[in-house]
């Protein structure tokens, strides 16, 4: 087990029995009930504390006449996410963008925390990638039962009534299989990004670990962005009115 963080030790201190108690109430008993939360939530927390704050910032200094830093930023990021959403989902893009560019910032930000020495990525660990694949997964379903009431269910049947005895278990598993997909190929990508850093740096630590530092950095940034992308094409998929 690695040594927690001073952050952690003091949330547990303060938390650490309330969590505990939560989780056995849920069926769920933690490894070490008396210290429930580990390094991976602590800093899965600092992240979802920096872009409240972020975004908090953002929108009490937004200034059409002299927009500051933040809201550059803010702006570009905005800019990206709905330009993606328009091509992949279309007109309907901008009900969903604040969904995936939460998702979008969220897994980025926890990969290149990874650059940091001594501290693995949160989504070296496949509690964090699947904690986001099911959201994903119930949140474009709800959208689907939101655009299309309970016609939604005609997805699940195929478009030949008499074929749903046997298209209905396949989408059914094929939607199910969505969440393995998220999960593994995040969680299986950047493991090995960081063990390969990792190894690089116990093996020749001056020189050679600044490439390997790049490729984290790009690795990162493509699975956050397929990441936000499957989950734009799950919503389009639901959503869609060509397909129901």
């Amino acid at each position: 087990m690695p040594e927690p963080y001073a952050l952690t030790r003091l949330l547990n201190q303060l938390f650490g029995g309330i969590v505990t108690s939560i989780m056995q109430a849920m069926g769920v008993h933690p490894a070490n009930p008396g210290a429930p939360i580990n390094n991976t939530f602590t800093v899965e927390l600092l992240v979802v504390l920096g872009l409240i704050a972020f975004f908090a910032i953002v929108r009490m200094s937004l200034s059409p006449d002299k927009p500051g830093a933040f809201q550059h930023v803010a702006e570009m990021i905005s800019e990206f996410t709905g330009n993606m959403g328009e091509q992949v989902i279309g007109h309907d893009a901008p009900k969903f963008q604040a969904y995936v560019t939460c998702i979008f910032l969220f897994v980025l930000i926890n990969n290149l925390i990874g650059l940091i020495p001594g501290v693995p990525a949160p989504t070296t660990s496949p509690v964090v990638p699947l904690g986001l694949a099911v959201p994903t997964f119930l949140y474009y379903n709800w959208q689907g039962f939101r655009s299309h009431g309970i016609g939604y269910l005609k997805h699940f049947a195929g478009p030949i009534w008499w074929m749903a005895w046997l298209l209905i278990p396949i989408e059914l598993v094929s939607h199910f299989a969505r969440i393995m997909s998220l999960t593994i190929r995040l969680y299986a990508n950047m493991y090995a990004s960081d063990m390969l850093t990792l190894g690089f740096f116990s093996l020749i630590p001056i020189g050679v670990p600044a490439v390997f530092l790049g490729l984290h950095v790009f690795v990162s940034c493509i699975q956050a962005f397929i990441f936000m992308l499957l989950s734009m094409i799950y919503l389009s998929l639901a959503v869609s009115h060509e397909s129901h």
